[in-house]
This record gives C-alpha cells, structure tokens and sequence, in this order.
C-alpha cells in the first residue's frame, strides 16, 4: 500500500488558503453591502477644482489656441538681457596664503567666496574686480575674477 503524497502541513496550508479566500470574499461582500451611494459623477469647474455640481457655462472663458504658447515664448524686440553674467565688485578680505577670499557685489551687496583656483590676476583687500558667480558646495562662489 502507498502512502498518501500529502503530509500534515501540506494539508493545514490548503486549509488556510482557503480560510483566507473565504475571509476576503466575506469583506468583499460586506463592502458592497455597506456602500453607502456617494458621487459617482465628478465635474471640474472654472476653477480646475472637482466639485459633484456641473459648473456655471457662464463662468466659462474661451480661448484661442493661438493664444496658447508651448515652451518658451520668443524675445520680443527691446528686451534686453536680464542676467549679465560679468559682475563688478570689491574684495573685501582675502588671504593669499590660505588662497581664498570675499568679494562684495556692488549691485546687491552680497558677499560670495573665492579660491585661488578661480582667481586669474593677483587681488588684495578693496581691489575693485570683475568675476562671475559659479554655484558652489555651499551656495554661489566668484570665478574668473580679474582686476580692473
């Protein structure tokens, strides 16, 4: 006589599938049941915002496709540009022999950090240099500074 291929635990295993099917179908019921009747029709107003009302067609706004502009919009004659990346300012202290410094914007008076390594003439304390800004480790660093 052969012996059974099933074992104990293949069985209890069966058993608890199926436990857990019959469970999640008595949820799934039970939901169904308790499903109270909420909007099942959404609109969108004038605004962009969901609301369970149809909105107002006198609130609508109509607009030319023409209108509408992809990317970004082309320069109209007279604009100048608004970021010029050579700036003017004044060292206000620096270290020649840890190799860095500061230097203070005339424009903003922000003051940003400079090393040796974007320095291209010889600086000291109240030159008054050209440099452009580089965004840095720590926020915007001065580079290709040279004196004027």
């Amino acid at each position: 006589m052969a012996k059974s291929q099933q074992t104990y635990s293949k069985k209890e295993k069966e058993k608890a599938k199926l436990k857990k099917r019959e469970e999640k179908q008595k949820k799934k019921e039970a939901r169904k049941a308790e499903k109270t009747p909420g909007i099942d029709f959404v609109y969108v107003d004038h605004n962009g915002n969901l609301v369970d009302t149809p909105p107002d067609p006198s609130l609508k706004v109509e607009i030319e496709t023409e209108d509408i502009v992809l990317g970004i919009p082309p320069k109209e004659e007279g604009e100048r540009e608004a970021f010029d990346p050579v700036r003017k300012g004044t060292v206000s202290f620096y270290d020649s022999s840890k190799g860095f410094g500061f230097i203070i914007d005339n424009e903003n008076n922000e003051k940003y950090f400079t090393h040796v390594s974007g320095i291209i003439d010889e600086i000291v304390e109240n030159d008054i240099v050209s440099f452009e800004l580089e965004k840095g480790q720590r926020g915007m660093n001065a580079v290709k500074v040279t004196k004027i």
